[in-house]
């Protein structure tokens, strides 16, 4: 019969039910730890997705199916005697309590440091603790463990600030803007060249300059992106429905008349806004 309210050990064992040899799912038991990455990501980008939307019912449910991906690794990792739920809950643990000495005295989760820290100060400390743990594992280097499977955007960000953290970075935003200049210069010479490989070299150097741009404007690239390419999606569907109000569909429209439509959407939506 179902619960009235199911727990963490309920989760658990449900995990360990779909993944029983006998009477699982086939579906469960054919995955491995690389098939469900793909979900793992799309999982996380609709939580954000819910987020971004302000929808916190949405965002509960989202929340469970993040962790029940964790739950899925975890079953993965304890059947092939790797590791299991209670080790990931201890090791994050023990990672956040040694991360945070300015909250846990002496290591102890009851322990109280008398004293603040401002911001600064507990990201240059979380930072300086990070780098240690890096050499404790080998990685010398300063992007040793920035991970290559991130998409493009973020980890170039990531990439900046840990080049940032000793010393290889820009003065400022003006340094910035000539190196976009530059860049663009060069992307133009590139396509008037015909030159297929360094055209796709000179837009990916802008592109990273553009992100070094927004770190040193204090925006998050991608957060940035996210809202240019929201705020196109509402401009091109309020053009389409003015347009299909009208009988008529987007692909009877010539440029200008496309042009003029962007322009009275774009205003339509920015009374809107302003309203």
């Amino acid at each position: 019969m179902p619960q009235d309210r199911y727990g963490l050990d309920d989760l658990l064992r449900i995990m360990q039910r779909l993944r029983d040899p006998e009477t699982g799912c086939p579906w469960d038991l054919k995955q491995d730890f690389a098939s469900i990455v793909p979900s793992t990501i799309e999982e996380c980008y609709e939580l954000a997705e819910a987020i971004e939307h302000g929808d916190f019912d949405h965002v509960a449910e989202e929340l469970g199916d993040v962790l029940f991906q964790v739950v899925f690794y975890s079953q993965l990792g304890r059947e092939a005697g790797l590791f299991d739920f209670p080790g990931i809950v201890h090791t994050l643990a023990d990672k956040l309590v040694r991360r945070h000495p300015h909250v846990f005295a002496d290591g102890d989760i009851e322990g109280v440091v008398r004293g603040d820290l401002d911001e600064q100060q507990v990201k240059e400390q979380w930072e300086a603790i990070k780098a240690e743990e890096r050499l404790a594992r080998d990685q010398a280097h300063a992007l040793a463990d920035v991970p290559t499977a991130l998409p493009a955007l973020p980890r170039a960000q990531k990439l900046q600030k840990r080049a940032a953290r000793v010393g290889f970075d820009w003065e400022g935003p003006a340094g910035v803007f000539e190196k976009l200049d530059e860049e663009l210069a060069e992307l133009r010479a590139a396509v008037a060249a015909g030159e297929e490989a360094a055209i796709s070299e000179e837009l990916g150097d802008l592109l990273f300059t553009c992100v070094n741009l927004a770190r040193q404007l204090k925006v998050d690239s991608e957060t940035a992106l996210r809202g240019a390419n929201a705020k196109f999606e509402a401009r091109f569907g309020a053009m389409e429905d003015a347009v299909q109000a009208e009988g008529r569909r987007l692909e009877e429209l010539d440029a200008q008349a496309l042009e003029q439509r962007w322009a009275a959407a774009k205003a339509a939506l920015a009374s809107t806004k302003g309203g």
